[in-house]
């Protein structure tokens, strides 16, 4: 057998993922906050892009969506021509131009409160000057409460903490004793069960001798057993009833395990929605929410260096340029297909925005994909991590997506619906026979509803909901 290297040459196709298609896909799976972030940052990097406070875009998105909204996997491959983007910029397009956006005079107003919160360690250092006025035990409380965490919990001995200072472990537990009577109740604790008996001490006046002792000791002694539903073994040990270990862990229940986690630092973090549906004379108006993201335009400046052929910089504006275009359209582009998704949804949902959340129906992406002639990754990508306002309260927009359930009528139910039947059943049982899963399953089906007891469990764990024998009260 003879080898020998050759020449050849072949033609063929195949799907080229360019830059720009990656721009475009990262930008559509973009919440408006991080939208937002990435507008600013093209705008430090891209000194054609500025932003334009003047508002162009009055007059709703049906004028401008004729033509369906064009599916960005059919884009692969494709890049901007000049004359597209001379074009483009000649007409003056600016991003958002023809959608109803969140910064027109019929948007509805959101105001976010930015202040930030007050942090723990600065809380208890307020205290602790009114409280301590020895300069030598006020430097070992500072440095107590900087050995305090986010929950409010001490880290590290008191024993390690004297070396450190090198002073005696009293003086370190009588200052300790002191920031453990600070607000919030329970702050300094050691352990889970010291912070819940210093909140415990706090409320002596609400409980009588033996109630006092009974929650004491089951907080000493007996957390597992608490959380593990254990009431009997527990009743045994303390020589009382179910009914008075019930009591004691509803008083334990109501402590604060973790009294440091309500301060901290940093801002507050709040949903902002992408999309909000209102309705107006018994129709749905969308508005997409994109207030907070900078109007975008191309600097003037900029545009006349295009238009002089001997400039020497007219090719790197040109490149400049195009990847300004393309974040323009991008952004419109996801504008548009937020649009026709929410237009879709409200379509394929109507009984949802009309009665609320018990009316949820079954619903696929491939067929919200299929009433917009996109592709069903693109509709993934659109609802990915966003937030619609409906006037029955803010939903992640993949809730509405759902698998059926079938049921005997002929008609699927969504597993939201599920999950609702399932706790208004809960809410409304008799706590001393708490209903397991299998009677569970059992109504649903006498209902109409074909669900077995492992799903009515699944259900049930995803609403948070413990098992019949955690529920039951004594």
């Amino acid at each position: 057998m003879q080898l020998d290297y050759r020449l050849k040459l072949e033609t063929s196709q195949k799907l080229i993922m360019t830059p720009q298609l990656r721009q475009a896909i990262a930008i559509l799976q973009l919440p408006a906050t991080e939208l937002a972030a990435l507008v600013e940052k093209e705008l430090l990097e891209n000194p054609v892009l500025e932003a334009d406070a003047a508002q162009n875009s009055d007059e709703p998105i049906h004028d401008e969506l004729e033509a369906p909204a064009i599916e960005l996997d059919r884009q692969a491959g494709a890049e901007v021509e000049a004359d597209g983007w001379v074009e483009y910029l000649l007409s003056g397009t600016q991003a958002s131009a023809g959608v109803q956006s969140g910064n027109t005079e019929n948007s509805k107003q959101r105001e976010i409160a930015d202040a930030e919160s007050v942090s723990l360690q600065h809380y208890l250092e307020m205290q602790l000057h009114f409280a301590i006025l020895d300069s030598e035990n006020l430097a070992i409380g500072r440095y107590l409460i900087g050995c305090i965490d986010d929950n409010g919990y001490l880290c590290g001995t008191t024993e390690e903490i004297a070396a450190q200072l090198g002073i005696a472990e009293a003086v370190v537990l009588d200052v300790l004793k002191i920031i453990q009577t600070f607000d919030p109740v329970g702050v300094g604790a050691r352990s889970l069960q010291e912070c819940l008996l210093i909140q415990l001490e706090q409320r002596t006046e609400e409980f009588d001798n033996r109630s006092y002792s009974l929650v004491a000791a089951v907080i000493s002694e007996h957390l597992d057993q608490v959380a593990l539903g254990r009431y009997k073994q527990i009743a045994d040990k303390q020589r009382c009833s179910l009914h008075e270990v019930q009591q004691a862990v509803d008083i334990i229940r109501t402590l604060d395990p973790k009294p440091g986690s309500a301060f901290g630092g940093g801002q507050p973090g709040y949903i902002v929605p992408d999309v909000i549906v209102e309705r107006v004379n018994n129709e749905y108006v969308i508005t997409i929410n994109d207030g907070h993201v900078p109007q975008l335009s191309i600097n003037s400046y900029y545009r006349q260096i295009v238009r002089e052929e001997q400039s020497d910089a007219r090719k790197y504006v040109e490149g400049r340029i195009n990847a300004a275009v393309w974040l323009i359209k991008s952004i419109e582009q996801r504008q548009r297909t937020l649009y026709n998704v929410t237009e879709a949804i409200i379509n394929l949902q109507q009984s949802f925005f009309d009665h609320g959340s018990k009316f949820l129906r079954p619903l696929t992406m491939k067929k919200v994909a299929e009433q917009i002639s996109v592709h069903e990754s693109t509709v993934s990508r659109a609802t990915a991590n966003k937030y619609i306002d409906t006037p029955h309260g803010v939903f992640a927009m993949n809730t509405f997506f759902s698998a059926g359930i079938h049921s005997t009528g002929g008609e699927d139910i969504s597993a939201s619906r599920v999950k609702q039947q399932i706790k208004e059943m809960i809410a409304a049982e008799n706590q001393t026979q708490p209903l397991s899963d299998q009677v569970l399953s059992e109504m649903l089906n006498a209902k109409g509803i074909m669900v077995s007891r492992r799903t009515v469990a699944k259900y049930r764990e995803e609403l948070g909901i413990p098992a019949s024998g955690k529920r039951k009260r004594h």
